[in-house]
């Protein structure tokens, strides 16, 4: 392939072949563009309240059942007839009581609610995302699965958008190294500690300042001193400066120091003066190392001590036994060690935020006072720095011992791949876990891929708790979060406890009406919904007073109460008129009462001061948009006053209690009775002996000194693997014996999707060419003009996805990345590709095109805003998306590809309809 452009096409795939209308490139994307049409149509009538009717089976309607022959919903009826209504569980539910009488009347009640309007920035944005996100998943899966009839369908191609494996290596250890870790322009480093004298009152105090290094692109580097307690400040500013955006938590004050033996030469650069490397890659298949747990102390790993430590040249037998040299004169105390650490990846964690890194918090804190480094702090940055490094090392070794001993199973896991990727591979692997109790037991295979699962665990383990930065804060908060579960009275509960019982007496006491009254849990969810009607009320009549005009708040409020029609009719009319949708409200005649001459004017001029104060910071003019702000509150608030009303409304509906009770009855008893037949009880205390014995471990291996032998660390964690994988394998092999099927069933449902992928529907292939030929032979369709659109499509799709190719590099290289090093990937994963399931990995890709980047965080951020700062911040994220969209390839209009749409459905009908 060629290194940039599209692939190139063999001769004979350029033209047409054995007769047909179209190459295989037209071929497949017009079938892509008719698929992507009906899917967006499909999800956007699902909002209609007669949807389920057009359905299909096992849906209802006036006329009887809805042949897959006459569905208006085809793809969306297949998908749920064979992937949802036959997953475990589900499948036992009864179409006429369940899918008819209780779930298709309270869907069709939802609908006809119209909950969460548009009116509801927040609430419509959510909506859009999720909407978008499954037409590209379900166009995804109808694009993959459904394959065209003639074979030879194929695809655009670059080279270089083939993902490149970074490898774990490099993109492990990318958030630890000291420096060139560039953060949305950011390189932050906190490089050393410093000892300070404060005088309060009369005494002189110490304190530990921390020295950054800063430096941003383009500009030379420098240094600023900051202390425990402005990092805390830093933390609360960013809070004041952006409202309900969720930070890091601040690192605990840890004052402990730490020692290490060794930096002094590597200061000095002494370090890498010899030739060889001790370290030594010990395969799993064969003789394990000779030290157990019981070995791995901080005195068995000096550097000249060990038997293969790092940066020693010459491998020699342990020196164990051996009288050890003195080791004093090269250890080098590092004050507030941990603390330094912990303090830069909360930074660093703060800075990979593009909106955080943009805050004149973080600017500041980055930029005032900087000082010049004594020579003694030139010394201990030097030491941390040769510390950082050594542990990066650390890491890089950890990986390679790892990923060597990974690849000893190699063989076994393409044979494994193979497996599983085949018909029925996941369902011969439970098989094999149901029969056999041990895992010593199952076949070659499966205890090779039980070693290398030991190998990745044992790696996931080093990653968490040891090699980041973050790491002793997150083992604090495991440890802290283990010491305080009960295990014992967990175990007893589900041990002598019914707990299908036990729910089922708790849902009759929550749902149970007696003498037609409501139940319990419909008091609980009125009490709550009232409270927020009331609470709501309270705005209201405080907005309504201070707006002071009786008639806009009237034409507010019967606008949220009024029909869908009349709500969408206006909603357009505020698209065509380019007018504020509360003009629109107002001016309307479809709401009464009209409004008078001064009343007009003075909603315009509102208007007017309301976008000259979102353009201008200026008091004066915000005063004069007050009125139109409080406008655009109330109306928010009505609509959200109406919503927990129709939510109400929807509780008090008595299918809504059925339809819980079912679902209660579907999901939860099988899983409980399974899990009490399985004596599941016995597994918690295991999971307690195995998160004991993994913090002893853990805390071993951070009591060692950077010198110590990545061999022993690696062997370290696969031991505890090892030591506690039977007990996770009984826990399994139990729950699948007393399953009742249930995890066949499960894998069957599995196997079910990617055999639709792989094969596609069983009904047969989509006919492209005779589709094409159809409708030209009746005229239907300009054959000129539509090869013409189809090329055009192909044209769009092929600068598409070389656009999205080239802003994604342009991203990783301002971020001091490259390509690929946003891939995470760990020691000896296997080579699993989405082709194997079925998937383009480049239709997989485009899934993520197109998403709006906003946050559903800085949505809530934004709600609670000002009005007038909200928009403000719309219009600024509206105009940077502008921007970062400027040269994005614009899709072709097609007419002639719409005159299939029609044909195409009957087809896909007669394809799906199985």
């Amino acid at each position: 392939m060629a290194a940039t452009g599209s692939a190139k096409i063999p001769e004979a795939l350029k033209s047409p072949r054995d007769g047909n209308m179209l190459t295989g490139k037209q071929e497949h994307y017009l079938k892509r563009e008719l698929i992507a049409q009906q899917v967006k149509f499909e999800i956007t009538e699902l909002n209609s309240p007669t949807a389920l009717q057009r359905f299909g089976a096992p849906f209802k309607s006036d006329f009887g059942e809805v042949s897959p022959l006459d569905s208006d919903l085809p793809i969306l009826r297949y998908i749920f007839v064979h992937h949802v209504r036959e997953f475990p569980f589900l499948d036992k539910a009864k179409e006429k009581e369940f899918w008819q009488d209780k779930l298709q009347v309270f869907l069709q009640s939802f609908a006809n609610k119209h909950i969460s309007s548009s009116e509801d920035r927040l609430e419509e944005t959510k909506r859009r995302k999720l909407s978008i996100k499954a037409q590209k998943l379900v166009e995804l899966m109808m694009v993959s699965g459904i394959p065209t009839a003639s074979g030879y369908e194929e695809r655009i191609r670059f080279s270089e958008l083939e993902v490149v494996d970074a490898g774990a290596i490099d993109h492990g250890v990318l958030s630890t190294i000291p420096e060139g870790h560039y953060n949305n322009g950011w390189d932050v480093n906190v490089a050393g500690v410093r000892t300070v004298m404060v005088k309060r009152n009369i005494r002189y105090h110490k304190h530990a300042e921390f020295i950054l290094r800063v430096k941003r692109k383009g500009e030379l580097e420098f240094f600023i001193g900051r202390r425990y307690g402005d990092f805390h400040r830093l933390h609360k500013r960013l809070r004041t400066e952006l409202p309900g955006k969720v930070l890091p938590p601040m690192p605990r004050k840890n004052k402990q120091s730490s020692t290490a033996s060794n930096l002094l030469s590597a200061v000095k650069g002494g370090g890498d003066d010899d030739d060889g490397s001790s370290v030594s890659s010990v395969s799993t298949m064969g003789t394990m190392l000779d030290k157990s747990m019981n070995n791995l102390t901080v005195k068995d790993h000096r550097r000249n001590g060990s038997a293969v430590s790092l940066g020693r040249s010459s491998p020699r037998p342990s020196t164990e036994g051996r009288e050890r040299p003195s080791i004093d004169s090269e250890s080098v105390t590092l004050f507030r060690e941990n603390q330094r650490i912990s303090l830069r990846a909360f930074l660093r964690t703060l800075l990979s935020n593009a909106q955080i890194a943009n805050t004149r918090a973080i600017s500041e804190f980055l930029s005032f006072e900087p000082i010049t480094p004594a020579d003694a702090d030139v010394e201990d940055i030097s030491r941390r720095k040769a510390m950082d490094e050594k542990r990066v090392e650390e890491q890089k070794r950890f990986y390679e011992i790892a990923r060597k001993r990974a690849a000893e199973l190699d063989v076994y896991m393409e044979q494994f791949r193979r497996d599983i990727i085949e018909s029925n591979g996941l369902t011969m692997l439970f098989a094999e876990i149901k029969d056999k109790p041990t895992i010593q037991d199952l076949s070659m295979q499966y205890q090779k891929f039980a070693e290398w699962l030991r190998i990745e665990v044992a790696a996931t383990i080093y990653h968490l708790f040891l090699a980041e930065d973050n790491s002793p804060e997150l083992f604090a908060q495991a440890k802290k979060i283990h010491s305080m579960i009960p295990y014992t009275i967990i175990k007893n509960a589900i041990r002598i406890a019914n707990p299908a019982a036990v729910m089922s007496s708790i849902l009759d006491i929550f749902l149970a009406q007696p003498f037609g009254a409501r139940s319990l849990m419909q008091r609980i969810f009125s009490l709550t919904l009232n409270d927020g009607i009331r609470s709501f009320q309270k705005s209201i009549d405080s907005l309504v007073t201070k707006i002071d005009e009786p008639v806009f708040c009237e034409k507010l409020k019967k606008f949220s109460d009024a029909e869908e029609e009349i709500k969408n009719e206006i909603r357009l009319d505020s698209e065509t008129e380019d007018v504020d949708l509360l003009i629109a409200i107002l001016r309307s005649e479809s709401i009464t009462p009209a409004l008078n001459s001064s009343q007009i004017g003075k909603i315009y001029n509102a208007w007017v001061a309301w976008n000259s104060a979102v353009d201008n910071v200026d008091e004066e003019m915000k005063q004069g948009a007050q009125l139109f702000s409080y406008l655009k509150q109330l109306l928010k608030l009505y609509t959200r006053q109406r919503d927990k009303s129709m939510m109400l409304s929807m509780i008090e509906e008595p299918v809504t209690l059925q339809l819980l009770r079912d679902l209660f009855t579907i999901f939860y008893e099988p899983l409980v009775r399974v899990y009490k037949s399985a004596n599941v009880y016995n597994s918690v205390t295991d999971f307690a002996v195995f998160i004991d014995d993994m913090i002893q471990v853990v805390e071993k291996c951070r009591e060692q000194d950077v010198s110590a032998d990545p061999n022993q660390t690696v062997q370290a964690f696969i031991d505890l693997c090892q030591r506690h994988e039977h007990n996770f394998y009984k826990f399994v092999h139990e729950v699948h014996t007393h399953d009742n099927g249930l995890f066949t069933q499960l894998m069957g449902w599995i196997e079910g999707i990617l055999e639709f992928l792989r094969q596609g529907p069983k009904a047969g292939k989509l006919d492209i060419n005779a589709l094409m030929a159809g409708a030209v032979s009746v005229g239907q369709l300009d054959k000129e003009k539509a090869i013409t659109e189809i090329d055009s499509l192909i044209a769009w799709q092929e600068a598409r996805k070389k656009w999205h190719s080239d802003k994604t590099r342009q991203k990783m290289a301002a971020e001091g990345g490259g390509v690929g090093s946003g891939i995470e990937t760990v020691p000896g994963a296997m080579t699993f590709q989405s082709t194997d399931f079925g998937l383009d990995q480049m239709d997989l890709q485009e899934v993520n095109y197109d998403e709006d980047e906003e946050s559903s965080d800085e949505g809530e951020e934004e709600d609670e805003l000002d009005p007038i700062e909200a928009e403000r911040r719309r219009r600024a994220r509206k105009q940077d998306h502008l921007r970062r969209s400027a040269g994005e390839p614009v899709k072709p209009h097609v007419v002639e590809v719409e005159r299939l749409r029609e044909s195409f459905l009957s087809m896909l009908r007669m394809v799906l309809a199985e």
